[in-house]
C-alpha cells in the first residue's frame, strides 16, 4: 500500500508538471502535426499517389501520431528526472523507503501520459485531415503503450547521465530525430534500394512505426512478431539499465 501511494504521488506530480504549462507541452505537438498533414499530406501527397494501397496522408497519419509519442514521452522523463537531479530532490527520494522500481515506474507512467494525452490530440488533428479506420485497437493500443515506455526509458536514462541541461538535449537531437524521420513515418522502405533496406532493419524505430501501421491500416513491411519482440527487448534491457543505475546512484550520489 505505501508503495502504491508513492507511485500515485510520483505520477500525479509528473501529470500536473506537464499539464500546467499545456502551451508549451501538448498544444506545440498538435500544431506541428497539422503542418506535416498540410505540407506532407495534402501539398506534396497528391503528387506522390498511393502507398501500400492507401492514400499518401492516411499511409502517414501511424508514423506522425508515433512520432508525437516518441518525442514526448521521451521529452518529459529526461527533462523532469533530470530536473529533480539538479535540484536534489532525487536525493531525497532514494533515502525515502521506497524502492528504486516504484520511483523509476513513477517517471515513466508520468512520461506515458504526456505521451498518451499528445498522442489522442494528435489523433484528433489528424481526423480533420484523413478518414482513420483502425485495423486492430489491441495492437494500436499495445504498440502505442509499449513505445511510449521505452522511450520513457530511454529519456531517464539520458537525464542519469546527463551533466548540464545541454546534455539533455544531444540524444534527441543527433539520435532520436534522425532514427524517427528515417523509421518509416514517411515511407516505405520497399521502396529503397536492398543495401538500404537491409541497413534499414538496424533501426529499432522502423519496427514500432511499421507495427502501429499495421494496427491502424493493416499494412506493415515488417513481420509483427518479429516487431514486437524488438520492441520488448528493448523495455526489458532499458528497464533493467535504469534499475541498476538508480540502485547505484550513478550521477545522482556525489
Amino acid at each position: 500500500m505505501r508503495y502504491l501511494v508513492a507511485f500515485q504521488t510520483l505520477v500525479t506530480k509528473e501529470f500536473l508538471r506537464f499539464i500546467r504549462i499545456w502551451v508549451q507541452t501538448v498544444l506545440p505537438p498538435g500544431i506541428t502535426t497539422a503542418l506535416y498533414f498540410v505540407i506532407f499530406g495534402t501539398l506534396i501527397g497528391d503528387r506522390i499517389g498511393d502507398m501500400d494501397g492507401y492514400r499518401y496522408i492516411d499511409f502517414i497519419v501511424p508514423g506522425l501520431i508515433l512520432m508525437a509519442v516518441i518525442t514526448n514521452s521521451y521529452a518529459n522523463v529526461v527533462s523532469s528526472f533530470y530536473q529533480a537531479k539538479y535540484q536534489r530532490n532525487v536525493e531525497e527520494m532514494l533515502i525515502a523507503p521506497i524502492p528504486p522500481w516504484v520511483i523509476l515506474a513513477g517517471y515513466v507512467a508520468g512520461g506515458v501520459a504526456r505521451g498518451v494525452v499528445v498522442g489522442i490530440l494528435v489523433t484528433l488533428v489528424s481526423l480533420a485531415f484523413s478518414d482513420l479506420v483502425i485495423h486492430s485497437y489491441a495492437i494500436t493500443l499495445a504498440v502505442f503503450i509499449l513505445t511510449s515506455v521505452l522511450f520513457a526509458l530511454a529519456g531517464f536514462i539520458n537525464a542519469v547521465f546527463a551533466n548540464s541541461f545541454d546534455d539533455i538535449s544531444i540524444i534527441p537531437t543527433f539520435v532520436l530525430t534522425p532514427l524517427t524521420y528515417l523509421g518509416g513515418v514517411f515511407y516505405s522502405i520497399k521502396l529503397l534500394p536492398p543495401l538500404w533496406q537491409d541497413i534499414s532493419l538496424a533501426n529499432p524505430v522502423l519496427y514500432m512505426i511499421n507495427a502501429f501501421r499495421y494496427g491502424l491500416l493493416g499494412v506493415s513491411d515488417i513481420p509483427l512478431a518479429t516487431a514486437f519482440y524488438i520492441i520488448l527487448g528493448f523495455i526489458v534491457v532499458l528497464f533493467l539499465f535504469a534499475l541498476q543505475l538508480l540502485r547505484r546512484g550513478v550521477g545522482i550520489k556525489t
